[in-house]
């Protein structure tokens, strides 16, 4: 069995020697299962070194709201309970605000923020951006694209139909492919464009179904790996809807019905989500239609699954199961919707439920290289470590998939369900007796540890 993992630090190279084939890339790993713990504990600090145990954990943030609030372990825990979260014993609250057990799943969350009497966004927001994250100068551009062309002054160039189109294409592949750069310098200026091209009265059809792909794939995307403001990326959803609803075909809508309705999930907003989803239909005349109907099927069994609605979670993917086998690995609207993707929304719904075996088992028979998007891989590679760090004796292939996820997009480590397991990493690596001893034995040896 082989890993492929890319760059690591030297304190990795010189702690463990075997296999390394050249400097600087560490291309096979033999038997990721006996991994040195040494170099397990470099290798979560390396993907981790921008966890801020105190200031960002989940659990963390919780435990300040509990005791802001008065309120006691028995107490947050036995609301919880009540509130769709079932089975949140003290024993277990106390281990998630210590950082013991990840806090990942959307239904605890959204629970313990009802308690809390805070929004699900306020346990998940991270308080000190890391670099990259947060609102980095590309973000402030496009944050002021989006208040102009809100307040309908976009102040863009009005452009060919054709040119735009060119644009919008561009941008999206570059997004797919996590090259963040590109996009940041892009889509401040194809966002006040595009619009004020709208506004202009010619090609208006194309252009609002070009705007709706732009903001669902391009700028919400772009917003959500950069750390942004919930609230900024929910403008963009809402700049899609408002788009769609002004074209009217049913594609077009079902298109922002996706965008908005997992920025509802995100937000924590289970009930609109589901009402969202609801609220469109899309004729399964054309493959394209198939694949976009196959991907709000996925949204619905998440968003049941978050919900703690367990009877509502697998018709959905069935349905997703039978529009993938007939339309095979597609990628209509840049959603990679086949097979392979049904697979990693499957990981996910497993995860959401805590079923960590059966998402691992999913994993396993994946091949993330029939996704055409590296963005959806990433996504494949952080799943896979998420349900691996839960499984004894997995810890050190959890390291090594989140590393990929990494190598492919380090915005996929910076996810706050993805922080909440490096963190419980970091505390298991620390409190194990043998790590403890081979990194001590490092640092003395000189190495970075």
């Amino acid at each position: 069995m082989f890993a492929q993992v890319g760059t690591l630090t030297s304190g990795v190279r010189q702690a463990w020697g075997q296999r390394v084939v050249c400097d600087h890339f560490l291309t096979e790993v033999h038997c990721p299962g006996a991994l040195p713990r040494a170099v397990v504990g470099c290798l979560v600090r390396e993907i981790a070194v921008d966890v801020d145990e105190d200031a960002r954990m989940i659990g963390r943030r919780v435990r300040q709201l509990r005791n802001s609030r008065g309120k006691s372990l028995r107490v947050v825990a036995g609301l919880a309970g009540m509130s769709k979260s079932k089975g949140m014993s003290k024993s277990k609250l106390s281990l998630i605000e210590r950082g013991e057990v990840a806090l990942d799943s959307r239904s605890d969350i959204v629970a313990l923020a009802e308690v809390l009497q805070v929004a699900p966004s306020e346990l998940i927001r991270q308080v000190e951006p890391t670099t990259g994250n947060g609102e980095g100068p590309a973000v402030k551009a496009v944050r002021r694209a989006l208040i102009a062309v809100t307040h309908n002054n976009p102040a863009g160039q009005v452009m060919p139909v054709d040119v735009l189109r060119a644009r919008v294409e561009s941008l999206v592949i570059d997004q797919k492919r996590c090259d963040y750069e590109a996009v940041g310098r892009e889509l401040p200026a194809l966002i006040r464009d595009l619009h004020t091209s709208v506004d202009a009265g010619r090609d208006v059809r194309e252009l609002l179904a070009m705007g709706v792909l732009l903001h669902v794939q391009g700028s919400h995307g772009f917003l959500a790996a950069m750390g942004a403001p919930g609230d900024l990326r929910w403008q963009t959803a809402t700049l899609a809807r408002q788009f769609a609803q002004e074209h009217g075909e049913a594609e077009v809508l079902g298109l922002a019905t996706f965008g908005t309705a997992n920025g509802l999930l995100a937000a924590g907003e289970l009930g609109e989500a589901l009402a969202e989803l609801d609220s469109v239909t899309v004729p399964t005349t054309t493959v394209q239609a198939e694949q976009l109907d196959g991907m709000l099927a996925l949204s619905r069994s998440l968003v049941a699954a978050a919900d703690k609605r367990l009877a509502d979670v697998e018709a959905p993917l069935e349905y997703a199961d039978e529009l993938a086998a007939r339309t095979g690995e597609g990628n209509a609207y840049w959603l990679s919707f086949g097979p392979t993707n049904v697979g990693v929304w499957r990981m996910g719904v497993a995860l959401e439920v805590r079923d960590f075996a059966k998402a691992v088992s999913i994993g396993e028979g994946l091949n993330p290289e029939f996704l055409s998007s590296a963005a959806r891989r990433a996504t494949y590679w952080s799943n896979y470590g998420r349900a691996l760090a839960r499984l004894r004796g997995r810890q050190d292939q959890a390291v090594m998939a989140l590393r990929k996820a990494e190598l492919i997009s380090p915005a996929y480590v910076r996810d706050p369900f993805v922080r909440e397991v490096l963190g419980e990493l970091l505390v298991r690596s620390r409190r194990d007796a043998a790590g403890v001893e081979l990194r001590g034995m490092a640092y003395r040896a000189g190495l970075p540890v």
